[in-house]
């Protein structure tokens, strides 16, 4: 598989793009290291690669780190840190879920960890979760290793579903009250750069929404220094199809960075503090970790810096003209 087998992971700071080691322990001093940008790496230390896979559409490994927990890496990028994982995944469910008057029916495009399917089952309204991702190499491997959803993945809520979420949007006749993008960053050769596209949105996702549906999707990094590869141009691209949209960060510190969603909908939102408690309180079983209504209020006030690039940028997300963050999906180094 040519430059496939070569994870675009270091383990040694005087040795670039090494393959793994098969044999590791807590007394070697390795460490996991994330190309963000051709003169930015960040790294922490290992206790040991737990496992690791290549599938026909991404690098895949899990790492047992000293600072996080155990950690989801695919394509060289940090997807899922067990000690902070759950910034992320309230982050992108329990909006949109708290903003609609009745959820009952969820699509989730991706999410193959199940994670996201965890947060969203925690709704007493919720009667059906389809999770549609397309790499079953994920699933089986997330479903064996991740042991913190084995709960969600064994729900008879949950319709579990192996294919390209456009396809079986597409397909599919139901319509649902949310649909979540819980997608990979949109890297070069990776498998679903097009589900951020406009043409996506309009054509395909936004006529599966019920009346007062919502969308809701992972935009990227949104820091500063960050937030004009992909997550400005997602927000802008999703305006030019959805009537109301918001736009919200938060650091999550696997990540090293601030990080982005956008929400979307035809009808208007009700972001109240109180109101989003007295939600939490009566349609959620069990206790939230990062978010109540005060949080999430602040969630959606951005700095200058990145509220000013939102509101001029004009970008939009297309096949021909994506943007891209820093780094390459096996599609690309396979010339695929």
């Amino acid at each position: 598989m040519g430059e496939a087998v070569m994870f675009p992971l270091t383990f040694d700071h005087h040795e670039s793009n090494s393959i793994i080691p098969d044999n590791m322990n807590g007394n070697d001093d390795s460490w996991f290291e994330e190309v963000i940008d051709d003169d930015l790496k960040w790294s922490f230390a290992l206790n040991s690669v737990l496992h690791k896979v290549i599938s026909e559409y991404q690098d895949i490994v899990l790492l047992d780190t000293k600072h996080f927990g155990k950690a989801l890496v695919i394509d060289g990028k940090m997807q899922s840190a067990e000690s902070d994982e759950f910034i992320y995944h309230e982050c992108l469910i329990h909006p949109p879920l708290l903003s609609h008057p009745n959820p009952k029916a969820v699509f989730i495009m991706g999410g193959g960890e199940g994670s996201t399917a965890r947060e969203a089952l925690k709704h007493k309204s919720i009667e059906k979760v389809v999770m549609c991702d397309i790499d079953q190499e994920v699933v089986a491997f997330c479903r064996e290793h991740l042991t913190a959803n084995k709960e969600a993945f064994c729900n008879k809520k949950l319709d579990l579903v192996i294919n390209d979420a456009k396809i079986e949007l597409e397909e599919r006749k139901e319509k649902f009250d949310i649909i979540v993008g819980d997608l990979a960053d949109p890297v070069e050769g990776g498998p679903c750069y097009q589900l951020y596209t406009k043409s996506f949105y309009q054509e395909i996702l936004k006529p599966k929404l019920n009346p007062n549906g919502i969308f809701v999707t992972q935009a990227g990094p949104a820091g500063v220094f960050t937030h004009q590869e992909v997550f400005s141009s997602i927000y802008n691209t999703i305006k030019q199809v959805f009537k109301y949209v918001v736009a919200y960060t938060a650091h999550v510190p696997s990540f090293a960075d601030e990080w982005g969603w956008v929400m979307a909908s035809d009808a208007p939102f009700c972001i109240e503090e109180g109101e989003i408690d007295k939600k939490i309180r009566e349609t959620i079983k069990g206790e939230l970790l990062y978010l109540d209504g005060a949080s999430f209020c602040s969630l959606t006030v951005l700095n200058k810096m990145v509220s000013s690039t939102l509101k001029s940028e004009t970008h939009v997300y297309t096949e021909d003209n994506a943007r891209f963050i820093h780094g390459q999906g096996v599609g690309k180094k396979l010339n695929l």
